[in-house]
Order: C-alpha cells, then structure tokens, then sequence
C-alpha cells in the first residue's frame, strides 16, 4: 500500500494551530485535575485532623490554617451579633448567627450556628453564652461577595454574604485576621443556634474538561484528513506485484 498525500499548505498551518490549542488546553485541565484532588485530599485532612490553637492557627497564616480545626478561648460579645442569610438544606430559610469573640489575642468573628429565619432573634437569645467559654470550630476564609450580592439590611443586622470584613466595620469590631470561624455540633441551649454547618463543595470536572478538548483535537484531525481525501489529495495505492 503507498500513501499520496498532498497537503494544503494554508489549511495545514491552521489545522496544527488550533490542534496545538486544543491538545494544550485538555493538558492544562490534566493539570488542573491534580491540583483539585491534592486540595480535596488537603482539605479533608485539615477537617479530620486534631484542633490546632489559635496560636498556632496565627503562627501558620490565615491561608494556610485554612479548614483546619481551631480552638478558641474568650467571650462573645452578643449584643455585636450580626446575622447572614442562607437556606438549610431542605431550602428553608435561615440565618447563620456571627458574633464577635473576644480572645487574649485579639478578636475574631465566629458563626455561631443557624436558626430559622422566623424565629430571630427570639432562637439566638435562647443559646447566647455568656461569661468565658471554649470554641471548636473551623478556620474559613469567605469567598468575596459577588456583583449580585444584595446590599445589606442594617437595620436588622442581616448580611447576604459573608463579607466579614464589612460586617466588622459595621459592628466597629477590630478582627485580628480575615477569616470566620464555623462552630462545630455542639448543642447550644434551647437547641438554637445549630453548629457543624461546615460545607465545603469543591466542583471537580477537569477530567471532563480534558476528554473535552483532546476529542476535539482528534475530532480536528478527522476532518483535516477527510477533507485532503475528499479533494484528492490524500489517497492510498494498494501496490501489485
């Protein structure tokens, strides 16, 4: 069998770019694919791990300490409580309780927990903790808001984002990091607020992503070579002897 094939020279040079494109672009998602399975894996250590001190949580950085357990020593400051709205899982509404707590270091914004929206406050005064007590909950730092983001209702302290920074300004509270730390389970007085509302979602479709773009490049080629074929250009010659 002998191969003629004669290409064609413009059609050639923009097959070869786009077909480097795509196959790049499905290597970078391979890429990507990695680096989302080693932050899952490092994410769900942090989760199971031991509670880390505040100390410690400083000592590694704001980022760093990010999704590790952390245990808190201080006061709620309860009358600075702001609430963010949400829905629970079944899509009812409620509000994630964030109060300031005041530790020997400086003071840092903790949720607290939910409570149904119709029942704020009345639900959060039930379990307010007062005097000096200890916090288990997980280091987060909050995605900024988005362009949509609805603005606050100051009037009822209710936030639709987690904007910490903002909702500190806003309760003159000086943070001394960034970040919100999410209470864990342990039941509060009267049942409200409710802790452990910890969800992390990571969307991982790089692979599909990848088999994407490398089945558009051998798509690419396909095309290129069948069309050379149907042009006469590209032809096999079975060979007699």
């Amino acid at each position: 069998m002998h191969l003629h094939f004669r290409p064609l020279l413009g059609l050639t040079v923009a097959a070869a770019i786009a077909f480097t494109i795509l196959v790049g672009l499905g290597a970078w998602q391979i890429q990507r694919l990695h680096w989302k399975l080693g932050l899952i894996a490092s994410v769900n250590r942090n989760l199971t791990a031991p509670p880390i001190s505040l100390e410690g949580a400083l000592a590694m950085g704001a980022s760093a300490a990010q999704y590790h357990r952390v245990v808190l020593e201080g006061a709620f400051e309860n009358n600075r409580a702001a609430y963010i709205f949400a829905t629970d899982t079944d899509g009812n509404p409620v509000l994630h309780v964030i109060v300031p707590f005041v530790t020997g270091r400086g003071t840092l914004l903790v949720d607290r927990g939910i409570v149904p929206y119709r029942m704020r406050p009345e639900a959060y005064r039930a379990g307010e903790i007062t005097g000096r007590t200890r916090v288990v909950g997980v280091w987060r730092i909050p995605d900024a808001p988005g362009w949509f983001t609805p603005s606050p209702d100051r009037v009822h302290r209710i936030w639709y984002s987690r904007d910490v920074s903002a909702i500190a300004r806003e309760n003159q509270v000086l943070l001394l990091a960034p970040v919100l730390v999410e209470a864990d389970a342990t039941p509060n007085r009267g049942g409200w607020p409710k802790g452990g509302q910890t969800e992390v979602h990571f969307r991982n479709e790089h692979l599909q992503y990848a088999i994407t773009w490398f089945a558009l490049a051998a798509g690419l080629l396909v095309i290129y070579f069948t069309y050379h074929r149907a042009r006469g250009r590209l032809r096999f010659d079975r060979r007699t002897a």
